[in-house]
């Protein structure tokens, strides 16, 4: 099992998840997905103005729907997801590795209570599940190419526990506990006319990518790569699922075996682009890179951002803030 990263290796406190980007067939069906049933914003539809687009791009109808490669959308201005077009890739296979779910999380239980009732109301027959993990509410769906995705929101951090375990870490305590979605809307859904504005107000509240959860061929492959080499700390290990996390967060990432166990490296397929890492600094960028150097671990720095892979091919996206 590999060592445990030193304090100087860690990433730093501040480490959070940015926006996943997923390679989509059909993109308007996956746009009017996420904006309209999972109550995400538009914030850069792709469109290309005509003075713009090369006379392909324009095509028979010179509409700009039909020059749309990206879409990025999100709630308050913060990408959670970005849509890539590409129709010519197959779909994954049964067993690869790859995205297991995109978690998105809700400023509060109002907010993700909206974003559940859109859903209910438009697309219910995506809806796979829900679970009370003690330290979050989650409600979980599959979009229609087949991407997981996780709607939740946390509990305050004062009511998560933690154990420490013989080895010396400290582990922080989930389970997976029975939710009703029904209660959980009437808990916190605004119903009468008075609660307008507490409507309003839960619609508008913010979303971000809380965490990634990933399938993968072997934990303790994951556990080196994502642990001893990248510097995320283990907060809870599972049968045949992983934990990580920076800053005592109770996961950042989760990567998990349940359907591709002995998976190697994925081919190119729909699904997962690529998962976006955000540090607090360049300075902890440049660390990171130092890091992977060290390790033998490809990268490459465009000025923008460091990307690489993980052992399955995933491909990782480390931003500076």
């Amino acid at each position: 099992m590999p060592a445990t990263p030193t304090p100087a290796d860690l990433l730093p406190a501040a480490t959070s998840m940015a926006a996943v980007t997923l390679l989509v067939r059909d993109l308007d069906l996956m746009t009017r997905y996420y904006r309209d049933a999972l109550s995400l914003d538009v914030l850069d539809d792709g469109a290309v103005p005509d003075e713009l687009a090369s006379p392909e791009a324009l095509g028979a109808g010179g509409t700009g729907a039909a020059r749309r490669e990206t879409v990025v959308l999100g709630r308050g201005g913060v990408p959670v997801v970005v849509l890539r077009r590409e129709p010519e890739l197959p779909l994954a296979r049964r067993g690869e590795a790859g995205l297991f779910h995109t978690a998105v999380l809700f400023d509060d239980a109002p907010a993700l209570a909206h974003a559940l009732a859109s859903a209910a109301r438009t697309a219910p027959g995506t809806f796979i599940g829900s679970a009370d993990h003690l330290v979050s509410e989650a409600f979980y769906f599959t979009d229609p190419e087949g991407n997981g995705v996780e709607l939740y929101h946390d509990r305050p951090r004062d009511r998560w526990s933690w154990d420490q375990q013989a080895d010396g870490r400290r582990e922080v305590r989930m389970d997976t506990l029975y939710l009703d979605p029904n209660e959980f809307l009437a808990r916190h859904l605004p119903r009468d006319a008075e609660s307008v504005a507490g409507a309003r107000a839960s619609a508008a509240a913010g979303a971000a990518v809380g965490h990634v959860h990933l399938k993968v061929g072997d934990v303790d492959a994951a556990r080196g790569f994502y642990v001893g080499t990248l510097g995320f700390e283990e907060t809870a290990r599972v049968p045949g699922a992983l934990f990580v996390s920076a800053g005592g967060y109770h996961h950042h990432l989760a990567a998990n075996t349940w359907q591709s166990r002995g998976a190697g490296p994925r081919a190119s397929t729909l699904g997962l682009g690529t998962v976006a890492v955000r540090l607090p600094s360049d300075d902890a960028v440049t660390a990171l890179a130092d890091r992977l150097r060290h390790a033998g671990i490809a990268s490459r720095h465009d000025g923008a951002a460091l990307r690489f892979e993980d052992p399955w091919a995933n491909t990782i996206e480390v931003v500076g803030a």
